[in-house]
């Protein structure tokens, strides 16, 4: 049975898409076969972070969601080749960066009940070990079929009120659809901040463990999504916190 992991945030630029992508593939490097999907369909983009060109992608989740193709077929073996000798494989579904067809998704929405169904179908017909959702930001529909349909729930937040505020409505709801495991992650902490007092202050505030505090990092902004950071640095703070991110998600 593959484990469906959400990974959300109340509000855009918490670097959602880069954890996102990297989680992956460190969960690959240990043998497992993973599925990212691309639900954040009006501003996609973790594609890019994988190296996949926007030339090369001729099938999408919009593509499945208005009936022209299987899941299967929208999927993308991204694995990088370091990944290999571990017998890890991760596999994309991108959401189309065409303007008409977000668009047409934003005017006309879609069946949320075929969206479910196409994750269930992505696992079975893949072999998935780990589903990851690359959620789009905020609370609406899709965010609460993810939730609900999720064994955990991985919440992003930066040190920043309309954050703190923000999340603390996320939890809420996540409750309310009782989600069965819940993990928040820290990101973009400046390096004067005291990581230990917030972990705490932030585990004791929303009553949910912290499985990752991460620096700002010049290194990751200088990468500007082009790659994978934990590959191109094994050894960087960032890669050593994930690594502790990815015990807490197989555990």
């Amino acid at each position: 049975m593959a484990k469906i992991v959400s990974i959300h945030s109340y509000r855009g630029g918490t670097g959602k898409s880069n954890l996102t992508a990297n989680l992956a593939t460190a969960i690959a490097l240990q043998g497992n076969r993973v599925a990212v999907i691309d639900t954040d369909i009006p501003s996609p983009g973790i594609h890019v972070i994988f190296g996949l060109d926007d030339q090369k992608i001729d099938k999408t989740l919009n593509d499945y969601l208005w009936g022209r193709c299987t899941i299967a077929d929208a999927a993308y073996n991204v694995t990088p080749p370091s990944s290999n000798p571990s017998g890890g494989q991760v596999f994309l579904v991108p959401s189309s960066v065409n303007a008409d067809e977000i668009a047409r998704i934003l005017n006309q929405g879609y069946d949320f009940r075929l969206l479910n169904d196409g994750l269930r179908q992505l696992v079975r017909q893949l072999e998935i070990d780990y589903l990851l959702i690359d959620t789009h930001p905020g609370l609406n529909k899709e965010t609460l079929l993810s939730i609900a349909v999720s064994n955990l729930v991985l919440l992003i937040l930066r040190p920043d009120q309309q954050d703190f505020q923000g999340t603390a409505v996320t939890v809420d709801v996540a409750r309310q659809l009782d989600a069965r495991q819940m993990l928040l992650i820290v990101n973009k902490v400046l390096s004067s901040m005291d990581q230990n007092a917030l972990r705490e202050q932030v585990t004791q505030t929303y009553k949910v463990p912290v499985a990752g505090v991460f620096t700002l990092s010049e290194e990751m902004i200088y990468l500007a999504s082009n790659g994978i950071f934990f590959l191109r640095y094994p050894d960087h703070p960032f890669s050593q916190e994930l690594r502790r991110v990815v015990a807490h998600v197989i555990g």
